[in-house]
């Protein structure tokens, strides 16, 4: 397929690249930061512009944003209508963004953390995708199969959903890791510790749910380990909130847990 990508951040240079490496052709990279929107068309043999107005100037098969949530809604107004296809990548917004101007839309969302200095193997990504009818959905399930095996059909309550539990799984999860990483670094100890901890827990639920890999002393309900951690977080009001709360979550989850099984 030709594909023009809108964005040269993050996103728009590993899909760019992977779509290159399944012998697609990127043909145009958009993008109003000139450095990065350069330097990406550079990388992928493609033209650039700066101005969305060019879009259409460019013959190919479908135009993909890869720009910030907020921007895809601006972005598309300056769109002259087209029937090619019209595609974001976000897990949460509507894919009803583009009906009041385009025949043929839809989302293509990777459920991954995508960083453009890091090479991703999108074999095992999954892509979500929703489209605005059968030719264009068809056209999506192709494009997806081209560079990865694990493709899902979610609709737009559905993706955002996925993208809910995403933050949960992922950005509360690296959050944690920051605070943990704080505490170490506050003491002159090194994170380096708690990385084998953190490596064997994400192993640990390949094959079980995380409900049943549940350990710490709030699942034990070790009310003195509680309070000890508790007066070690005494100076920091914030942490301690936090440290609470998750405590009281863990404890009620798998106090139901626990009595939902006969």
């Amino acid at each position: 397929m030709r594909i023009t990508l809108i964005g040269s951040g993050n996103v728009a240079t590993q899909l760019g690249s992977a779509f290159q490496r399944s012998e697609h052709s990127i043909v145009q990279v958009i993008s109003r930061n000139e450095k990065s929107g350069i330097a990406l068309a550079g990388k992928l043999k493609s033209d650039f512009t700066i101005d969305t107005k060019d879009a259409t100037k460019v013959d190919c098969d479908l135009f993909l944003f890869a720009v910030k949530d907020s921007q895809i809604v601006e972005v598309a107004k300056e769109f002259k209508n087209t029937d090619k296809i019209i595609l974001h990548t976000s897990g949460s917004i509507d894919v009803n963004v583009f009906k009041n101007k385009f025949k043929n839309y839809g989302v293509f969302y990777p459920l991954q953390t995508i960083k453009s200095n890091r090479n991703i193997n999108f074999k095992n990504v999954p892509i979500c995708l929703e489209a605005s009818n059968s030719n264009t959905e068809q056209t999506l399930f192709k494009l997806a199969q081209s560079i990865s095996e694990n493709i899902f059909m979610l609709n737009s309550e559905q993706r955002l959903r996925v993208h809910l539990a995403a933050v949960f799984a992922n950005n509360f999860t690296n959050h944690l890791y920051t605070l943990a990483e704080k505490i170490l670094h506050q003491n002159h100890l090194p994170f380096e510790l708690l990385k084998p901890l953190i490596l064997q827990t994400a192993n640990n639920i390949k094959d079980k749910s995380p409900s049943l890999q549940q350990t710490g002393p709030a699942v034990r309900n070790d009310k003195i380990t509680i309070k000890k951690h508790l007066q070690l977080l005494s100076s920091d009001k914030e942490l301690q909130k936090i440290y609470k709360l998750i405590n009281d979550s863990i404890f009620k989850t798998h106090n139901k847990n626990l009595n939902s099984n006969p």
